[in-house]
């Protein structure tokens, strides 16, 4: 699966670890605990771009069929939902020559098709798969081992966690799923909603679903499900400000039809031919605006009053949230994103009244 890496916008943020460099080191603790008998409470691993980083090791359990130990996910100054959730490794030897990974306590199972890993089996994605048997694979010709191992990743309370992401519409239930691409979190970054939103669109396309419903925001969300009652929820996709990107990716999935709801302001910068609807890369143009109203036959004080104003809920208070205008707005988005598409999307607009 393709994953979208941006560059944090500031840098005197903390960064953190994914939960897969935790489970890695994890691992990596309770397997050189097995194998030496001894607690280990620092462990050191290398990450997917090409760097080091060292974890401390807690809730160290020694027995003589099993290992265990367990990494608290630290997300950096990144509103991670899972920050603070122990990730735990648990290590055995097996008789066959061969590394067994699986999903414990706390750990997604996969139920749709569209993700990088098949239904039936734990979340945990390739790269976090990757790195596990790796630094396993290090530790088993470190020591000469003739024997496999199994390790069960778990995350006690993942389950409650994963209420708070998009896990159980993309069909992974039971658990949080263990990601990263790069091993570090970048604080604030849009790749991981990025990555959603191409999860959301591949995972409703899998399902034969062509017909999709776009929001920009939560208030978005809410109000236009009340307006499709009859869909099913795999075909509600919130993609905050990335318009573009998610049309891109809604064209490149064989997507149909398509539905974009927002609030005036992202509307209005839409009708603008904006489509990254972010603060900082699009600003609403009031001029426009203005023009929209002389269009729709405003007097002079109205269309005066819309140039000068400083919101859109002052543009719509201005309107008294005249049908006439924001049929105007909604035909100037259409335009722009079937123009954006080529045409290569049956597109149509809700804009979202401000009381919701």
């Amino acid at each position: 699966m393709e994953m979208y890496i941006e560059n944090p916008d500031r840098t005197d943020l903390r960064y953190g670890y994914t939960t897969g460099a935790c489970a890695t080191a994890a691992t990596k603790a309770a397997l050189l605990m097995l194998l030496t008998g001894k607690v280990v409470n620092e462990v050191e691993i290398r990450l997917p771009v090409k760097k080091t980083a060292e974890f401390h090791v807690e809730h160290q359990t020694i027995t003589k069929e099993y290992c265990s130990a367990a990494i608290k996910k630290d997300g950096g100054d990144d509103p991670d939902v899972t920050t603070g959730l122990y990730i735990y490794s648990r290590v055995e030897l097996i008789g066959e020559p061969e590394i067994v990974i699986d999903g414990g306590e706390g750990i997604g199972t996969v139920t749709k098709e569209g993700l990088p890993i098949k239904p039936g089996h734990p979340a945990i994605n390739p790269v976090p798969l990757k790195m596990i048997r790796t630094t396993v694979n290090e530790i088993i010709e470190q020591f000469n081992l003739s024997t496999g191992v199994k390790v069960i990743i778990s995350a006690p309370g993942g389950c409650e966690i994963a209420k708070k992401t998009c896990n159980p519409k993309l069909g992974i239930m039971g658990g949080i799923s263990i990601l990263g691409t790069r091993g570090i979190v970048i604080p604030f970054s849009d790749s991981s909603w990025k990555a959603s939103i191409v999860l959301g669109i591949r995972v409703a396309s899998k399902m034969g679903m062509d017909f999709l419903v776009f929001s920009t925001g939560g208030r978005s969300d809410t109000a236009v499900k009340q307006l499709f009652p009859e869909l099913h929820g795999e075909q509600f996709i919130e993609i905050g400000d990335f318009l573009g990107f998610s049309l891109k990716r809604a064209v490149d999935a064989g997507i149909k039809k398509i539905v974009v709801a927002g609030m005036p302001g992202k509307m209005s910068k839409l009708a603008g031919n904006n489509m990254d609807l972010h603060s900082s890369k699009s600003k609403v143009n009031f001029n426009f605006l203005a023009s929209i109203a002389i269009d729709c036959g405003y007097n002079n004080d109205i269309v005066t009053r819309i140039r000068n104003a400083n919101t859109v809920l002052e543009v719509m208070e201005i309107i008294r949230d005249d049908p006439k205008f924001t049929e105007a707005i909604r035909k100037k988005c259409i335009e722009n994103i079937n123009n954006y598409t080529e045409n290569k999307l049956k597109s149509s607009v809700e804009i979202i009244k401000n009381e919701y």
